[in-house]
């Protein structure tokens, strides 16, 4: 967009910290993103699928991805910007994952987010991890997550697996065999392991107790719908109609979503 560093400016005129997630192409220059701090851009978050140009590129389909990716995050971090890495968690990259933080651990962020795949769209060919699978890279996030900053997004479920590891070790339990965790995570423990990354260098921050989407988040399309995030597609009005604090305080979509005595079961 050629006015982007002028939303950006705006964003930081009326008080809102702004931060960018571009795709790695040949435009996400060192001047660009200079253009775009000095607008105002605090943060960067970029997309990383793969330790190697090979892997990345591949899964992303675009030969030069993981250059020129790599390059926009030193030259962020060069200027200032907080930089956030996202990992999407398929079967292509399952057993490069401890190198991708190494990755993190060697270029700085403040944050690596390990992304599960949401199964539509071209996503459904993408193949999905098993269940016990999940479990698995559940567990290796929460031990990277004692080196590097770590969470995850579309798995609100690595709160109970935190919980669950916070009790274990406090009774000195060994969360393998009581969580029963397979081969995957036995490899990748011992690849982070060769990497250094099974340093306790820091506390892992207890996950969120589920996803917040319509509570303190709200998702504006490029055409002005308004929804509760980008995952869950339902329309609740449009900002070039209503004021964004009327859909956001007063649709039926957001005040149901924040009605807890609509939940049920355990």
């Amino acid at each position: 967009r050629p006015d982007l560093t002028e939303l950006i400016a705006h964003g930081r005129r009326i008080g809102v910290r702004v931060a960018v997630s571009p795709s790695g192409t040949p435009t996400l220059t060192p001047e660009r993103l200079s253009e775009l701090h000095s607008a105002g851009a605090v943060g960067l978050s970029l997309s990383l699928d793969g330790s190697t140009a090979d892997v990345h590129d591949t899964f992303r389909g675009v030969p030069g991805v993981f250059r020129w990716t790599l390059d926009a995050w030193d030259a962020a971090r060069a200027l200032g910007m907080k930089v956030q890495i996202n990992t999407t968690v398929v079967r292509h990259n399952l057993h490069d994952l401890p190198d991708i933080v190494r990755l993190v651990a060697e270029h700085g962020a403040m944050l690596w987010s390990a992304f599960f795949l949401v199964p539509t769209g071209r996503g459904r060919s993408l193949g999905a991890l098993t269940p016990g699978e999940v479990e698995d890279v559940l567990n290796f996030v929460y031990d990277v997550g004692l080196t590097v900053p770590a969470k995850t997004t579309e798995a609100h479920h690595f709160r109970r697996v935190a919980l669950q590891r916070q009790v274990l070790a406090a009774a000195g339990d060994d969360h393998v065999a009581v969580l029963g965790l397979g081969p995957l995570y036995r490899e990748l423990r011992e690849r982070a392991g060769e990497l250094g990354l099974d340093r306790k260098a820091r506390r892992v921050r207890r996950p969120p107790l589920d996803v917040n989407a319509g509570r303190g988040f709200v998702f504006v399309s490029h055409t002005g719908t308004v929804h509760p995030s980008g995952f869950l597609p339902l329309g609740a009005g449009s900002v070039r109609e209503t004021p964004l604090t009327e859909i956001y305080r007063d649709s039926e979509l957001f005040t149901g979503l924040r009605d807890a005595d609509r939940l049920g079961g355990r």
